[in-house]
């Protein structure tokens, strides 16, 4: 074939694949078959090997076979990408409504309603329509460069109908069938499975190989344009203008106008979106009109003219079959529930928080009930309500006992506790959950001692208190079963090394009530040394960040016992450190860093420390790292597999750092 033959031909080929590929993945009409398909491409790629300079950027045979990439690169989007605020019932959308209304004057709003697609949000450039970039939403700023994960999608076009340049917004995500298809395979070749198609997408794209990310059939919804308020008057115009360019649009999209339309339109798909082939998690709600959304403008976070509503965590019915009562460090004892086992959120529910004796009488649980159970992201589940329709008179009332389970001792209500407790500090239960507590890796991380270790040293009467732990010899633990000479030396190697641990970790291990591991930090760069704390009066406590009333007061009773100055006694003869070895901790006033008095949430893993270190590193610039994200987070660390932190951040507008953007910071 002659060059210009082979030009016409390939032309001819990127046409009819691209039309092939827009029917197949767009419209859901496919006019040839497999074969035929597969017979068309082969024809294209002989023609690119025959004649190389006829490949292009746009080609269809140009989706995968990127090498793997070093890092993901990032790049700056060309508007930010913002968040929502949310919107839980029906009064959250009709004071949404209000708002609108009253900024701008009017008694009537024309909004449009799109299902939130649970998937991952990216960004996509066009350059003289033809793909260039995609990227994912990172702090909404910056994000990752995945220009080849997201060019394996099928259903998104190479090259648009028309030769523009263009930056579109949309959410990618995993059909419900690819989903159960890819973790079928993981569980046949023993891999672990993905928690839900979500988390499944976000693992695809951010793949540094494309092969790996073009192995899962991932799938694309648009929903915006940048700039789009500049070209057309509408979003509904901005919608069909993302069609008509060949893109995919979720087509359950629908005109609403009023907010009664919009509740109408929200409680058909929550009957109705397990009858859709892809996750969703709720609503979203925008205003139509660009020249409203210009009047109503944004707040720091998020645009005042849209809104996400978010469906009721998820829930199933299951029989609570029995009530385990567990006693904790602290003598506190916690009902779990134990439940049928019954599919949840993407997982297998056996067992539910109950959380205190009085929410098993508010909610009136008997054993046998069929009870309504939830569980939101990963947060554990929780017994919601009891079905009483269904009951057939063999349930049976369950009453919290008067004594505890472990030791005998009577159980006691403190005053302005809703716990029971048990008050016996000889108690089997709370002497092993304090050595497990200790032994911990927030504590004195002693790595080798996991909690069935714990519970084997103490079941054969080797260890009563932690201080036995700096006391155990290698002859002893050769005499317990399933214990070999190497398992025996990590053991003890690692008890050896705990010794060196700074003071706060100790001072956290000891499990003083009210005394988190930040108070701790705090209480030991203050004071220096044990002896300094020992003879702390609540006073000098008071003075140092974090202690409050209660805690001063704990941590000064505690040091009165005999048992404790015994414990610390036998501690020090061991060669356990009693000083603060950490760096000088920075207070949000010594520093004129940006993190200095900002509060920090870090999740995933990270590659060039631990998130510990990483916790330390931030401390030491005057900033606060917390457990968990709420609105008073300014920033999230997000590392690599973040999980539900993450996503909870992006919904409530927190900036979001990777590794990379956060070395570059704490380094300045």
């Amino acid at each position: 074939m002659q060059f210009a033959d082979a030009k016409e031909r390939v032309l001819s080929l990127h046409q009819q694949l691209q039309e092939h590929n827009t029917r197949y993945y767009v419209l859901d009409d496919p006019i040839i078959s497999d074969a035929e398909y597969d017979r068309l491409m082969q024809e294209l790629i002989q023609l690119e090997t025959s004649f190389p300079e006829l490949q292009t950027a746009d080609s269809p045979t140009q989706r995968v076979g990127a090498e793997p990439l070093p890092f993901f690169e990032k790049v700056e989007h060309t508007s930010r990408m913002l968040s929502l605020s949310n919107a839980f019932n029906r009064e959250d959308l009709m004071e949404f409504d209000q708002r609108i209304k009253k900024a701008t004057g009017l008694d009537q709003i024309t909004y449009v309603c799109e299902l939130k697609i649970d998937g991952l949000a990216v960004s996509i450039r066009y350059q003289d329509g033809i793909y260039s970039l995609g990227a994912t939403r990172g702090d909404g700023q910056i994000g990752e460069n995945i220009t080849q994960n997201v060019k394996t999608i099928r259903s998104l076009p190479l090259k648009l109908a028309t030769p523009i340049n263009l930056e579109v917004r949309g959410e990618a995500y995993l059909p419900k069938k690819e989903f159960e298809r890819i973790n079928k395979q993981r569980a046949d070749n023993g891999e672990p499975l993905f928690a839900n198609p979500r988390n499944a997408a976000a693992g695809s794209l951010r793949q540094l190989d494309p092969k790996l990310a073009a192995q899962r059939a991932l799938d694309l919804f648009i929903y915006g344009m940048d700039g789009s308020s500049e070209v057309y008057t509408t979003h509904q115009e901005t919608f069909r203008a993302i069609k008509k360019l060949g893109l995919k649009v979720n087509p359950e999209w629908k005109v609403a106008t009023s907010i009664d339309e919009v509740w109408e339109y929200i409680e058909h798909w929550q009957l109705e979106r397990s009858k859709l082939g892809y996750e969703i998690d709720g609503i979203v709600i925008k205003v139509d009109d660009y020249a409203l959304r210009t009047k109503l403008g944004f707040t720091a976070k998020s645009p005042r003219w849209a809104i996400a509503y978010k469906f009721p965590a998820e829930e199933a019915i299951s029989i609570l079959e029995d009530i385990e009562l567990r006693v904790g460090r602290t003598g506190v004892i916690t009902p779990t529930a134990i439940l049928k086992p019954v599919v949840l959120a993407g997982t297998t529910v056996k067992r539910a928080s109950l959380h205190n004796e009085d929410i098993i009488r508010e909610k009136g649980l008997l054993l046998g009930d069929h009870v309504v159970v939830k569980k939101a992201g990963d947060i554990i589940p929780e017994v919601v309500s009891v079905i009483t329709k269904e009951r057939t008179g063999e349930e049976v009332a369950f009453h919290m006992p008067t004594h505890c389970p472990e030791c005998n001792s009577e159980l006691v209500r403190l005053e302005g506790e809703v716990a029971l407790r048990c008050i016996n500090p000889a108690c089997a239960a709370q002497i092993r959950e304090g050595i497990i507590h200790f032994v911990s890796r927030g504590a004195m991380n002693i790595e080798r001692l996991g909690e069935k270790v714990v519970i084997l040293l103490y079941e054969h009467k080797l260890v009563s208190s932690v201080a036995d732990l700096y006391y155990l010899q290698k002859e002893d633990l050769l005499a317990l079963p399933r214990m070999g000479e190497k398992s025996v030396d990590n053991i003890l190697s690692s008890i050896e090394k705990s010794k060196g641990n700074s003071l706060e970790r100790l001072l956290f291990g000891l499990g003083i009530r009210f005394v988190g591991s930040k108070g701790a930090k705090m209480i030991a760069e203050h004071f220096g040394t044990m002896d300094a704390i020992v003879h702390a009066s609540e006073e000098d406590l008071l003075a140092v960040e974090e202690v409050g009333p209660k805690m001063a007061t704990s941590i000064v009773t505690y040091f009165k016992k005999p048992e404790v100055k015994e414990l610390l006694s036998r501690l020090q003869g061991a060669n356990v450190n009693m000083t603060y070895k950490g760096p000088k901790i920075v207070h949000a006033n010594d520093s004129d860093h940006r993190f200095a008095g900002k509060v920090f949430v870090i999740t995933g893993t990270l590659e060039s420390m631990s998130r510990q270190e990483a916790a330390e590193k931030l401390e030491q610039l005057g900033a606060k790292v917390s457990n968990s994200v709420s609105k008073k987070t300014d920033f999230l660390l997000a590392g690599e597999k973040a999980g539900s932190k993450l996503k909870k951040a992006q919904e409530l507008g927190v900036t979001i750092l990777d590794e990379t953007a956060f070395l570059a910071e704490i380094e300045r």
